[in-house]
């Protein structure tokens, strides 16, 4: 069955969801009180230059973005829910709000989650996997060393996502996920968007950010390779150098893929929907109609605005 295409994503955060559209933003959470906390914001693609929206070098800045606003997006969520305790704050915390003031701090601490939020999977995903394949000697064939590389930067990334799935809440996230899913794909059918209509549909889709991070593991073995040097230090500088070139390329391919429907492009899918295995459960009624009510709010009112 042909369907469209949406450019609408969204982000799974802490009981709650982040969607995307082409003019704006929304994030709704489900409070402990089971209400809905609903946030819209102006901003969607944003207008950018001619070079800026070249192929390649699009991709890093739009990963960027995700960032930022996943981050951000994250924090928001997280406001509604505490450890029940009423702990008066430290001397530190009131003498750096006294200091810096809490506007500032509440700059700089998201500007530390944003970073933290880079640089770990860089260390994790990147940078790890570059130091362990320096282990095997420098006998090996350069090419034989980024293959075993790229074959443990894979394997952390796949023992990474099915550890944290074991965890309670990370499961819970996980169902949001699956929710996002259902409902753009329900949308996409063209269906009314109803808990009963997205409950039939696929918690798969196609041009998931856990697929966009598969592709980015593969492509940083074919990237990677040009990295002649034996030495795991200068190898882990020269791969944060060729970072951005992976992200653009890996961002071209799910868009590639995502945009056409073949064999070529259900191989490239593949290892992203089978990760989403993984990565998306099936959620409740009530995420359902958390992801229903964030969509609704940014499907445009020009019909072809947002197609893929």
């Amino acid at each position: 069955m042909s369907c469209k295409k949406t450019s609408i994503g969204g982000q799974a955060l802490i009981e709650g969801i982040l969607m995307q559209g082409p003019d704006k933003r929304a994030i709704v959470v489900r409070k402990p009180d089971k209400t809905l906390e609903i946030k819209e914001e102006e901003g969607g693609s944003k207008k950018r230059s001619f070079i800026l929206n070249l192929p390649i070098i699009r991709g890093p800045i739009r990963y960027w973005d995700a960032i930022t606003n996943g981050v951000s997006a994250l924090m928001y969520s997280a406001e509604f829910f505490d450890d029940g305790s009423e702990e008066k704050k430290s001397k530190f915390e009131l003498w750096l709000e006294e200091k810096i003031g809490l506007k500032k701090l509440e700059k700089l601490l998201m500007g530390f989650a944003v970073v933290l939020g880079i640089a770990l999977p860089i260390g994790l995903f990147i940078l790890l996997p570059t130091l362990i394949a320096g282990l095997f000697g420098d006998g090996l064939h350069y090419m034989v060393r980024n293959l075993i590389e790229g074959v443990i930067r894979i394997l952390i990334f796949v023992g990474f996502v099915w550890a944290t799935s074991k965890e309670k809440d990370v499961k819970r996230t996980y169902m949001y996920h699956g929710a996002e899913h259902k409902t753009i794909a329900c949308y996409e059918h063209g269906m009314p968007l109803t808990v009963e209509n997205c409950r039939r549909c696929s918690r798969f889709h196609p041009r998931c950010g856990t697929s966009f991070l598969f592709v980015v593991m593969i492509v940083s073995i074919l990237v990677f390779s040009v990295v002649h040097w034996s030495n795991p230090f200068i190898r882990m500088a020269l791969r944060l150098l060729l970072l951005p070139v992976v992200a653009g390329i890996s961002y071209e391919i799910n868009r590639f893929a995502g945009r056409y429907d073949c064999k070529l492009t259900y191989a490239l899918r593949a290892p992203g929907v089978w990760m989403q295995h993984l990565t998306t459960l099936e959620p409740d009624d009530s995420m359902i109609e958390v992801a229903i009510e964030a969509l609704s709010r940014v499907i445009p009112e020009e019909e072809n605005k947002d197609r893929w």
